[in-house]
């Protein structure tokens, strides 16, 4: 019997169960890079790119060659999805020559809508809304640095910065369904969605976690595990730059700020970091940094669940 297709839009579409086992592969992946080949053919993977990439870029066109496939990039401005054609008809096209899609892209509608056509795995590579992906390879993170990923549940984890960002969304959401407790703090007029903060609580209660957002950076990091930050302006807020300076000053992650947390607390960054702006280099730079294990494990976070949803969804 046909397991049902499933997609990757948003955080909470694993279970508790599913993302962690996705974290336990991701960390056999990251020790023997070529245990699993899903994709061994080759077969296609569509990765479609609307906005600017590096880690992206790199970590799912390696990923799928090593899974034994082949990734078919397409540049999302080229292809003008959504304007030059309609994203229900590109689905169609793609999906018929593809094992599965991943989609770099604006709106979390555009995902969906490709999803609810596609025939194959969407996964999000990133949205306004979420930025699922590297969630996951945070956690897979934080699990490696603290035993394993049965050391998760119970773990504080917080954000300082931009509350209403698509990183913010996604660490409630996987947080929660880790098990962790997450706190955000982020200044007046940049609370996340509570839409989704409702939903992280709704999880968190069934998880053991909790989920809580603060008006101080320091209340946010007061003896946390594992400590974020990302960057105040966002792709497409450029023209707010200015603007969103001022109020982010006092959520800067600085060695002051890292004091706060629990001793050797991990920090987290997803990158492109802006050095004395949301974090300083003191501490992106510091011996409590596993930025770069975080950019390395969005390869095999990525490849793990590309291979949950092709094989064992």
């Amino acid at each position: 019997m046909t397991s049902p297709l499933r997609n990757y839009l948003r955080d909470d579409n694993l279970s508790p169960d599913e993302q962690a086992d996705v974290l336990r592969l991701g960390d056999l992946l990251s020790k023997d890079r070529f245990a699993r080949r899903p994709l061994a053919g080759p077969r296609a993977v569509a990765v479609i790119f609307d906005k600017p990439t590096l880690r992206t870029q790199v970590s799912f066109t390696t990923g799928i060659v090593e899974l034994g496939g082949y990734p078919l990039v397409v540049d999302g401005n080229l292809a003008q999805i959504g304007t030059r054609e309609s994203i229900s008809d590109v689905a169609h096209v793609i999906g018929r020559q593809v094992a599965a899609i991943v989609w770099r892209t604006h709106a979390q509608a555009r995902a969906e809508e490709m999803a609810a056509v596609a025939g194959v795995p969407v996964v999000n590579a990133l949205t306004d809304d979420f930025h699922p992906c590297q969630v996951l390879a945070d956690l897979l993170t934080v699990a490696q640095h603290r035993g394993g990923v049965e050391t998760l549940p119970g773990t504080t984890l917080a954000y300082v910065g931009d509350g209403s960002n698509n990183m913010a969304h996604s660490y409630l959401l996987g947080g929660a369904t880790a098990g962790m407790h997450v706190r955000i703090g982020t200044p007046e007029g940049f609370a996340p969605n509570p839409a989704i903060v409702a939903d992280a609580r709704r999880i968190a209660a069934a998880t053991g976690g909790s989920v809580s957002v603060h008006g101080d950076r320091d209340a946010a990091l007061d003896g946390a595990d594992a400590v974020a930050t990302d960057t105040w302006v966002s792709m497409g807020q450029e023209s707010q730059a200015a603007d969103r300076a001022e109020p982010f000053v006092p959520f800067r992650l600085d060695a002051e700020g890292l004091a706060k947390a629990a001793p050797g607390a991990l920090v987290l960054h997803c990158l492109p970091a802006y050095r004395g702006k949301e974090i300083t280099a003191e501490v992106l730079d510091g011996p409590q940094s596993v930025v770069w294990d975080e950019a390395e494990n969005r390869l095999h976070a990525q490849k793990a669940l590309l291979t949950f949803l092709l094989e064992e969804a």
